[in-house]
């Protein structure tokens, strides 16, 4: 399975990079590390994941609070936000995905 990470989640592992490496230096790069790896695993577990807001997968991260929403079309994996789920449950669910 391929897959392709949308502008909206890039946008999101950016502001999560900038968060942890605030509150320690490297702690950012790490984040990174981390959440491609579980991006990574989406070729392999695609489509397993429970469904939300009645489209999107919800897969969740091994190390930080962060949840990654996907949608499988054809055979790619379309990542389309990853949010920290210590947010508001009203946050999230607001939340546009889109591109």
């Amino acid at each position: 399975m391929k897959i392709k990470i949308l502008t909206s989640a890039s946008q999101d592992l950016i502001d999560g990079y900038r968060f942890y490496e605030k509150q320690t230096e490297g702690l950012g790069a790490y984040f990174l590390d981390t959440l491609f790896s579980d991006i990574d695993s989406l070729a392999v577990y695609g489509g397993i994941h429970p469904i939300y807001f009645k489209k999107y997968h919800r897969a969740l991260s091994k190390r930080f609070p962060f949840a990654i929403y996907y949608r499988l079309e054809n055979d790619t994996a379309l990542v389309y936000a990853i949010l920290d789920c210590r947010r508001s449950p009203a946050w999230i669910r607001k939340r546009e995905m889109y591109d």
